[in-house]
Formats: structure tokens, C-alpha cells, sequence
């Protein structure tokens, strides 16, 4: 039994009572002396029970003192317990505010690439990564390659939304500029958002590492063969997404395993954007349309050599009209010539792709692969036309836990990719010829750190535009690097 304040003052009380009538006396008279004892004794009759009047009252009007200091008490607790009832009625209705749920959350990725051959001799063009990392040219060291900040939350049961802006955003040979990447929210017609749709920039859903984080993802930067479909993954328009309950649980188990998943982009999803890319003003009065299915699918009934193993499997395809911005340019082979002209036809993109991933449990397979026509530089007829693209990765991996503690993991894996097709975010669309293997692993030392390393065989076409007599515009770069990545997870 729990014993409150007022029940020890209400035992205190009644303790003094019981002290107060041991000061009463009994007493005793001998029947023939007449005199009298305080004790029972032979011819002894006892006269009563006796107290001092004075201890008696003084006695009373304490108990009287305590017995109104007892009633002020029970009040003082009756207001202090109605205060904590409308301190937890307030708060309850505080919380209810959409600013109170916000949650904040975010990562930071320092990178350093040391070039091993190649990158710039005599006679050759630099070797560049001009659509995924910036930092690979010549006279590089340290770079910041993403500190991002997350804002998300649910508004209510049917409302999310989510902001993510970018502090390490380059410019113009300028490092580190605040770039908004996303700002959504998403708008769900169920309490277990099933059905929603997300309106605002956000991921385009085509492929499936495009849609992964590059806080979750295993290699340093995401295959030219599929990212060149979407630079920069995001655009702004409207997406809708159908997520069954048992699919979004089993996406959460594997990432709670320490699993890398590409999110929940939906079963199904469907979606319009403007198709131009990221923070980029609309040029023509075309949306671009795009389709995504994807499945993950256990294993179980394989037998216990595959209990637990889960494999994902989907396609997607993406049509619309992109303008290319002209520019001019002068190349590696020393033609010079003015802005490219470029029709209606020309600009027109279609696309589709398919994927397959086996989730690391401890080995892992992933791969991914799109074909199609899009818009890209005819340096002959100085036109954008449209051409043929094909291209994609393997990417193998193996998960080994408890790494030097117990919350260390370490992922050797190695990719190789391919492809020849146009790169849209490059000037005038450059058409590309990318092979590229990684040898490498990821090394989490805990939640709140890891570290990537690299040895890259690289073999690139050269995207970056100079009109000077020295220009490297659409040489054929190649070389080896060592690359590495520190991420903080906060």
C-alpha cells in the first residue's frame, strides 16, 4: 500500500493521540491505611483513572492546532492536484500543434580523392565526374559533398510534410551554398497512408537507387546509366503512391536490420513534374510523366537455406520533353562551334528501366538497367537530336556484423557500371561513355558514424565546356583513384 502525505499526517495524528493517553495515571487506595498508590497492590481498590487538567487541555488544543493544519494541508494537495490536471490538459493540447511534431535530423559527408594515374597528362583530357562528384579534378583535396538538414513530421493524421535544404551546394568554382533539395508534403486518404499522394519537389520515382538516400546508399555516388534520367533524383510536380500495410512493415524489419532499402516510394506509383530538373525553370508547356512498381518478395518458401533472404524486383518508365540549354563550346578535338540548334522533336525523352536486389543477409546482389532515346549533341550537325541510351550497374556486397563491437558493421562490395547515352544535366546534353568499377567498403562504427573507401577504375567522357584553346569538352578521360567518405549521422 502506497502511503501519501496525507495518510502519514492522518497516522501522525492518531500516533499522538495514542502517546498523549499514556500520560494518564490509574490509582489505587488501601482500604485500611486509607492511603493511595499508583499500583495495584493486596487491599488495594482502585479509584479510577486520572490525568493533569493542564496536560489535558494543552493536549487538546494541539491536536485541535494539528487537526486545522491537517484540513489546510488536504486543500493545498486538492489545488496542487487540479494545477498538475490543467498542466497535462494544456500540454495534451499543445502537442496537438503541427510545430510541436516536427522532427529534426540530418548527415554530413567529408570526402578526400587521391588520384593515382591519370586525371591530367600531356595531351590528354582531366578526368571529371561532372554529374555526380564535383571534388574528382585536377588540384582537389577536401570537400564537403552533402550537409543536409531534415525537417518532417505528420500535421495531422492525413498531412506530412517534409523540407530537406543542402549547405554544401557548388557554384561557379565557389563551394557551399544552401540549395533547397525537397519540399513536400505528403496527403493520405487512409490513417495508414496506403493511398497518398505527394505534391511538391521532391524524388522523381524512376529507378531504384536514384530513390535511395544518400545517407543509406553503399557506393559513393549513384550510376550514370539511371541518374542521368533525373540530375540531381528530384523536379517538381505530383506524385501517387499505393503502399499495402504488410509491404511498409516489411520495408521497416529491413530497416531495422540494418538493412539499406530505397524507401517507401510505393507498390505502385505514378506521377507528373515539369522535367527540367532541379531548381530550374520550366521551358516548354510538356509535363513529363513517370510509372514505378516494385515488389519485395520473402523468400521463406524456398526452404530454410532462404529463410529470412528477400529479393526486390520492378521496372519503370518515363516519357516527357526536355530543352536543352545551348551553349557554345569548343572540344577536345578542336572543333569550335556556336549554340546547337535544337527542334521539338529532338527534345522528346522515353524511357524504361528494370531493377533487382537481393538485400545483403549477409551476401546481397543489386542491379539495375534502362533503355531508351533521349536529346543530346550532334557535334557534326552542331543539333540536339535524339538518340539511343542504354546502361546500368551490378553492384555485389556482403554483410558482416559485430566489427570490432558490437555495433560495428562492415560491407565490402564492388560495382561496376556502364553506359552511352546523353547526360541532360551536362552542357548540351553531352552524350557520354562511362565504365567505371569500385572495390570497397563501408564501415559503420556506430549509428552516428561511418566511413566509405574506394579503389575506382574510371573511364569517362568529359562534360565540362571551355571555349579556350585547352579545352577537355568530350575527351575521353580515364584513371585510378583511391576515394574516401566520412558521414556523420545526426
Amino acid at each position: 500500500m502506497k502511503l501519501t502525505k496525507m495518510k502519514l499526517a492522518i497516522i501522525s495524528v492518531l500516533g499522538f493521540s495514542l502517546s498523549t493517553s499514556a500520560l494518564a495515571i490509574d490509582l489505587y487506595m488501601d482500604s485500611e491505611t486509607k492511603q493511595l498508590f499508583a499500583e495495584d497492590g493486596p487491599g488495594r481498590v482502585k479509584l479510577g483513572t486520572f490525568e493533569k487538567v493542564e496536560d489535558k487541555t494543552k493536549q487538546n488544543e494541539e491536536i485541535a492546532e494539528i487537526r486545522n493544519d491537517l484540513k489546510n494541508k488536504e486543500q493545498e494537495f486538492k489545488e496542487l492536484e487540479e494545477h498538475v490536471v490543467a498542466v497535462r490538459e494544456a500540454n495534451a493540447k499543445n502537442d496537438e500543434k503541427w510545430f510541436n511534431k516536427i522532427n529534426l535530423r540530418g548527415y554530413t559527408q567529408l570526402r578526400y580523392n587521391q588520384k593515382l594515374t591519370g586525371d591530367r597528362t600531356a595531351g590528354e583530357p582531366e578526368l571529371r565526374s561532372n554529374e555526380g562528384d564535383k571534388s574528382i579534378k585536377d588540384n582537389s583535396n577536401f570537400s564537403f559533398r552533402r550537409v543536409r538538414l531534415v525537417f518532417s513530421g505528420d500535421i495531422n493524421e492525413y498531412v506530412s510534410l517534409y523540407i530537406q535544404p543542402d549547405f554544401a551546394t557548388s557554384t561557379g568554382g565557389s563551394q557551399n551554398f544552401a540549395q533547397l533539395r525537397d519540399a513536400y508534403a505528403d496527403l493520405a486518404f487512409d490513417k495508414t497512408h496506403e493511398y497518398r499522394i505527394r505534391a511538391g519537389q521532391s524524388k522523381v520515382p524512376f529507378g531504384w537507387e536514384n530513390l535511395q538516400s544518400s545517407q543509406n546508399r553503399l557506393s559513393l555516388d549513384r550510376a550514370d546509366a539511371l541518374n542521368s534520367a533525373v540530375p540531381s533524383e528530384r523536379d517538381l510536380g505530383l506524385f501517387a503512391y499505393w503502399s499495402p500495410t504488410h509491404v511498409q512493415k516489411l520495408w521497416k524489419d529491413l530497416s531495422l536490420k540494418g538493412l539499406k532499402t530505397s524507401g517507401d516510394y510505393g507498390v505502385l506509383g505514378f506521377g507528373v513534374y515539369n522535367g527540367q530538373g532541379l531548381n530550374r525553370d520550366e521551358t516548354n508547356d510538356d509535363l513529363y510523366m513517370v510509372a514505378h512498381a516494385t515488389y519485395p518478395i520473402e523468400l521463406d518458401f524456398l526452404g530454410s537455406v532462404f529463410e529470412g533472404q528477400v529479393v526486390e524486383v520492378g521496372a519503370d518508365a518515363m516519357s516527357g520533353k526536355f530543352n536543352v540549354s545551348p551553349v557554345d563550346y569548343r572540344t577536345f578535338d578542336g572543333i569550335s562551334n556556336k549554340k546547337p540548334s535544337a527542334d521539338d522533336k529532338g527534345n522528346s525523352e522515353d524511357r524504361a528501366a528494370i531493377h533487382a536486389i537481393l538485400f545483403p543477409q549477409p551476401f546481397g546482389l543489386q542491379a539495375e538497367w534502362n533503355w531508351g532515346k533521349g536529346p543530346t549533341l550532334n557535334v557534326t550537325d552542331n543539333v540536339i537530336e535524339r538518340k539511343s541510351l542504354r546502361g546500368g550497374y551490378v553492384q555485389a556486397m556482403y554483410k558482416i556484423d559485430k566489427i570490432l563491437g558490437s555495433q560495428g558493421t562492415l560491407i565490402p562490395f564492388v560495382k561496376w557500371q556502364h553506359y552511352d547515352g546523353p547526360h541532360k544535366g551536362a552542357a548540351n546534353a553531352a552524350y557520354t561513355h562511362v565504365e567505371e568499377i569500385d572495390f570497397g567498403f563501408e564501415w559503420q562504427m556506430m549509428k552516428a558514424l561511418e566511413l566509405v573507401m574506394t579503389y575506382t577504375m574510371m573511364d569517362r567522357t568529359n562534360t565540362v565546356v571551355s571555349t579556350s584553346s585547352s579545352s577537355d569538352y568530350l575527351g575521353q578521360a580515364s584513371g585510378d583513384l583511391i576515394r574516401t567518405q566520412l558521414q556523420w549521422n545526426y
